[in-house]
């Protein structure tokens, strides 16, 4: 039971870590948290969270914590990464996570250190657990996780955590709002009166060196880095077909917030975007033909 104050916190995992960019103590750092993400992979907060990171950047009253879920063995790898182990992509992963900390400035990283199939298995409830110590300790205003439409099995099943974690929490440590953010599928396709809008125009160039300090990731084989930055760019320019650019870069995501506050299901809730979507096509082809 919740009954207020500090909140001590000690992660299941034994290999986890609290990674504090600017050397603050540990429960200072968690506790002047605002906006917290919560990723499957490393250089998915950089991808799905840059909207709350964007937000914090450079304030002294706005501060982003992030959470990586799993421990990044099983990513692609070509180049000079190509012969590297499981165990050697874990460390260099942890190591880019870290950098990006650093020039994102990040309140703190918390990796949980979870393999894919364990973040995946509907009946390990220990990352439930570890996320629902995070956030009774952060007490973040905002939760960017990746969206219920996402592509990437271990992204939902990240999703999934972070919303049963917030089901069995009290109402009065919630967030106030709850993002499910693009990365491995994008939001284009939804309404545009659905769609949640983040305008990241500024400081582009800390965006594209967020994404790409994960060399093991770009140089390895995927061009996260392009990608991300062409999306962003792509959404601003193709958002609104009458009328002029008013941004350059954008960034989608649905709002997950009434799945908590509402209890709404999970599917019920992904799927009308999805209905609203094929209603909105037929009646555009049916009007023209």
């Amino acid at each position: 039971m919740y009954k207020g104050g500090k909140q001590k916190m000690k992660l299941l995992k034994p290999t986890s870590e609290i990674y504090i960019p600017d050397g603050t103590n540990i429960d200072k750092a968690l506790e002047r948290t605002t906006h917290l993400g919560i990723g499957a992979h490393q250089d998915d907060l950089e991808i799905m969270g840059y909207a709350g990171i964007y937000e914090c950047f450079g304030r002294n009253d706005k501060w982003f914590s992030g959470v990586v879920a799993t421990n990044g063995a099983g990513s692609p790898r070509a180049g000079i990464y190509a012969n590297y182990t499981d165990e050697e992509m874990q460390k260099i992963r942890r190591i880019e996570q870290k950098k990006a900390a650093v020039v994102g400035e990040y309140s703190a990283v918390i990796f949980l250190d979870y393999s894919s199939s364990e973040i995946k298995s509907p009946k390990l409830t220990d990352p439930v657990e570890d996320i629902k110590q995070i956030i009774l300790k952060t007490k973040p205003q905002v939760i960017y996780t990746h969206n219920p439409a996402d592509k990437h099995d271990t992204h939902v099943a990240t999703m999934i955590k972070t919303i049963t974690a917030l089901k069995q929490l009290p109402k009065e440590v919630l967030p106030k709002k709850i993002y499910g953010c693009e990365c491995w599928r994008d939001l284009d396709w939804m309404l545009d009166e659905d769609k949640v809008v983040f305008d990241v125009s500024e400081r582009d160039n800390i965006a594209t060196s967020l994404v790409g300090i994960f060399d093991s990731q770009v140089s390895g084989g995927k061009r996260y880095d392009l990608a991300t930055m062409a999306r962003r760019r792509a959404n601003a320019t193709f958002f609104a077909s009458h009328g002029v650019d008013v941004s350059t870069y954008m960034i989608y995501a649905i709002d997950l917030t009434p799945v908590i506050v509402e209890s709404v299901d999970i599917i019920e809730y992904t799927t009308q975007f999805i209905n609203r979507f094929k209603d909105d096509v037929v009646q555009r082809l049916k009007k023209l033909l």
